[in-house]
């Protein structure tokens, strides 16, 4: 192998699948045309300060509008205005910064333009719950649905009919045409999944809304029950005449960055095998179905060929069996899977997010191998109680195993390599 060590292969992979998730390239190939009246932009996510800067270097007229991101995420830009809030959980910020996206496209008219800057995060940054319902409801909401263990689809079904802004409702707010620019971090790329769709509507509605609710055990406040029994929690759908002259594209995907990753492995002498970029379903099991197939690799050479790198993606979840734990999806699934491959020499692997935050914490994700576990115990820790607490990241960060990037600048979700030699 033209390798250096396992764990830089793995870093320069994961730095491949970001650089391939720079919105540059897709927002300069699905610029709209200019209006005859304003253009404003509008956007929120992760990496939605990065993406109103991309778009101000190859916009050739005048731009105006705002762009909500998480705390520390902001960038400078010339025009647009960049607002940063709470994520995952919101706050304040992010709820007069839903108040104000309303506010600025709400005046505009046929002949202006509006371009959303859309991206992963937008859900919890956009708080703008409906009447009888506060701020302090959509936190607990956001709390319940991230301990929940409910796959991203299923959370931002509910997420849009509690509120009073996303699921298509930021763009039905305008007369203005909304051209959508959308960076993916959604297994299966529905737009109108990601952000919880502010400016994209789907075709779901509160009755599904009430049976995610009830699949999941989640226990609302009666007010929030309420309004999904009421005919106000509909949102508007897809066939609305009020999207008719709107547009959307997707310029960036986990599918076009596992492919980037594939590339570079190749280049290195290391056959790449993409299992796929819309895994879904619980880490710690997630993790034990990859063990299962690196395991079967490194002993009897299949289902693929040695040396190889596995790559994935998708968006896992975490059902939160304890309090006080630290670490995210990413964590989670790198410990599980050290648990499962311990003593295995040959194996390592790189679980990480694309945007660079892995949870709540300022770590992307974290380094794994055969070895894990006796340097876990070696430090006097119980992996098997790290992982019962979900307390990941207190591991790996004894241990130096963390993988920190800090902001990306992008997030097309998780991106596990797990290289056999």
């Amino acid at each position: 192998m033209t390798i250096s060590t396992p764990r830089d292969f793995l870093k320069s992979l994961f730095d491949a699948a970001v650089r391939a998730a720079d919105p540059l390239t897709g927002i300069r190939a699905n610029l709209p045309d200019r209006p005859k009246g304003r253009t404003v932009v509008i956007g929120a996510g992760k990496g939605a300060a990065q993406m109103a800067r991309t778009l101000e270097s190859v916009w050739d007229g005048p731009l105006e509008g705002l762009v909500v991101t998480r705390y520390g995420y902001g960038c400078e830009t010339r025009d647009i205005e960049i607002i940063e809030a709470a994520h995952p959980v919101p706050d304040a910020a992010g709820l007069a910064a839903a108040r104000r996206l309303m506010e600025t496209v709400n005046g505009l008219t046929e002949d202006d333009l509006v371009i959303a800057l859309i991206c992963g995060g937008g859900s919890a940054l956009l708080p703008a719950p409906p009447e009888g319902l506060t701020l302090e409801d959509e936190i607990a909401l956001n709390e319940m649905l991230l301990a929940s263990g409910a796959p991203i689809s299923a959370m931002n079904v509910v997420r849009k009919h509690l509120s009073t802004i996303k699921g298509g409702r930021l763009a039905a707010a305008t007369r203005a045409r909304v051209v959508s620019l959308i960076v993916s971090d959604i297994p299966g790329d529905n737009p109108a999944h990601v952000a919880s769709g502010p400016t994209v509507p789907d075709s779901s509605t509160r009755h599904d809304a009430l049976d995610i609710v009830k699949q999941y055990g989640l226990q609302l406040p009666q007010a929030a029950l309420d309004h999904l029994h009421s005919p106000k929690a509909d949102a508007p759908q897809p066939d609305d005449a009020v999207f008719l002259r709107h547009a959307h594209h997707v310029i960036a995907s986990a599918g076009v960055s596992l492919e980037a990753a594939a590339v570079l492995a190749k280049s290195q002498g290391i056959e790449p095998a993409i299992l796929s970029d819309a895994i879904e379903g619980e880490s710690r099991d997630v993790a034990q179905v990859h063990a299962a197939i690196a395991r079967e690799v490194l002993g009897r050479n299949r289902p693929f060929s040695k040396p190889v790198v596995i790559l994935s993606g998708g968006e896992t979840t975490v059902t939160l069996r304890a309090k006080g734990g630290k670490g995210g999806r990413n964590g989670e699934f790198a410990l599980a899977m050290a648990l499962a491959i311990d003593g295995q020499e040959g194996i390592h692997l790189l679980a990480a997010d694309t945007d660079g935050i892995d949870g709540s914490e300022d770590n992307a994700g974290a380094f794994a191998d055969g070895g894990t576990v006796k340097r876990l115990r070696a430090a006097g820790l119980d992996p098997r109680r790290l992982l019962d607490g979900n307390d990941s990241y207190s591991g790996f960060a004894a241990v130096g195993d963390l993988f920190e990037t800090g902001p990306t600048g992008t997030n097309v979700n998780d991106f596990r390599a797990i290289l056999i030699r």
